[in-house]
């Protein structure tokens, strides 16, 4: 914080350009197979769209389209953000969830979709188009934006390898893989290691978000639903994976941060775990075998490498955060999604932390996305005292602007 500002750092934020954009981005080879993409997914949402209009035309009067140019167009961005008291940003792709097509995916499904639908040579060209895109965009404002290449490792791992690298040198920061293998091997299986090993050598924080989720069922009745009620265990899934079979032990510096998952699940998945490791009497009669990887307690390498980018974090997640542990959790504004804080930040964090102390506010807003990802605080100093949102403005009465009734439940 600088003096009585907060200074915030949306540990989830999207970022993508219109089609015509991205294809400038990919190797020409592509261009006819991407065209014919692009039109196969304009029928695929005229057949599926399930936006409710209505929300639809108010988020975009309200927001002025919604924000979505701020997606690619990096003035416009900075702006918004200014406005929102957001100094820095971690960019993922996918920035159009409204199903209007006027933003495009990060080409051949290679974004939050996790590529499955697509040839595995077209979601590793999508990727490096999408990643060269994002080094672009993060170039022209290098203090505020954290670029996450997207890297398809469960494609082909010596191609993953030498996409991060290629992303290290184009200056992102961090690596997103597929959130599901489906039919690939599970992260558990040895073949990864040259992954964890160079993502941990470069200092590349790595990631899984929040998108892809149960293909056990086609769309149809309660499809939706379903969807969204099982798809955080997707998301969660790596988690338990990567630590019992030994990632993080392997990689004490391995950073690893679940964004846009909210983090309410944490403390009763992790005690378990616990319970496991130091041999509960449900599970005395394997003996060591949760041991056998691993030092210490799965909660010991929570609290070493595991970080949770609870993005617009409900109450749920608040009123736990001394069981998921403080400095564990990242504040998000999901920007430009409708689902985010977004034009509202202000208000939604005070809402979400009045009654927080402090330090601890600080903590969750920024200062833990400082350390994970090396922030510069010094020289975003000027920018924070500019820009910020005042101590007094969260946790005490200044009048804010009043949230629509929609927005406000």
């Amino acid at each position: 914080m600088d003096d009585d500002r907060y200074l915030l750092v949306s540990a989830d934020g999207h970022a993508g350009p219109p089609a015509w954009v991205y294809r400038g981005y990919l190797e020409r080879r592509y261009h006819e197979r991407f065209d014919a993409h692009q039109a196969e997914l304009e029928a695929l949402r005229e057949m599926t769209r399930t936006t409710d209009t209505g929300f639809a035309s108010r988020f975009e009067e309200d927001t002025v389209d919604g924000g979505l140019s701020a997606a690619y167009d990096s003035d416009v961005r900075s702006a918004k953000l200014d406005g929102e008291g957001v100094a820095v940003e971690v960019l993922f792709p996918d920035a159009d969830v409204l199903g209007t097509g006027r933003v495009a995916s990060s080409p051949f499904g290679s974004g939050l979709a996790s590529g499955r639908d697509s040839e595995p040579e077209l979601v590793l060209a999508g990727a490096r188009a999408h990643n060269r895109w994002l080094a672009d965009f993060c170039a022209a404002e290098p203090l505020r934006r954290i670029g996450v290449a997207i890297v398809p490792i469960t494609v082909d791992v010596d191609a993953a390898v030498a996409e991060i690298r290629a992303a290290d040198e184009l200056g992102l920061k961090g690596v997103m893989i597929p959130t599901r293998w489906f039919d690939a091997p599970a992260y558990h299986e040895p073949v990864y290691e040259p992954v964890w090993a160079t993502c941990a050598e470069l200092g590349m924080v790595l990631h899984t978000h929040s998108g892809a989720g149960p293909a056990d069922y086609d769309v149809g009745p309660g499809f939706l639903p379903i969807y969204a009620t099982e798809a955080w265990w997707w998301a969660a899934r790596p988690l338990w994976v990567l630590l019992w079979s030994g990632v993080f032990e392997r990689h004490p510096g391995l950073r690893y941060v679940i964004a846009e998952n909210g983090a309410w699940w944490v403390p009763d998945q992790i005690q378990k775990m616990d319970e496991k490791y130091h041999g509960g009497h449900n599970t005395k009669k394997f003996g060591d075998v949760f041991r056998q990887q691993l030092s210490m307690p799965p909660s010991a390498y929570l609290d070493r490498n595991i970080f949770l980018a609870a993005s617009t974090p409900g109450g749920d997640d608040l009123a736990r955060r001394h069981q998921i542990g403080v400095g564990n959790i990242l504040w998000g504004n999901d920007f430009p999604h409708p689902e985010g804080t977004f034009p509202y930040t202000r208000e939604r964090v005070r809402l979400a932390f009045r009654d927080i102390p402090v330090e601890e506010t600080g903590r969750m807003l920024g200062l833990n996305s400082v350390g994970v990802y090396d922030l510069d605080v010094e020289a975003l100093a000027p920018l924070v005292a500019r820009i910020g949102p005042r101590v007094s403005e969260v946790h005490g009465d200044v009048p804010l602007q009043e949230l629509p009734m929609e927005l406000a439940s």
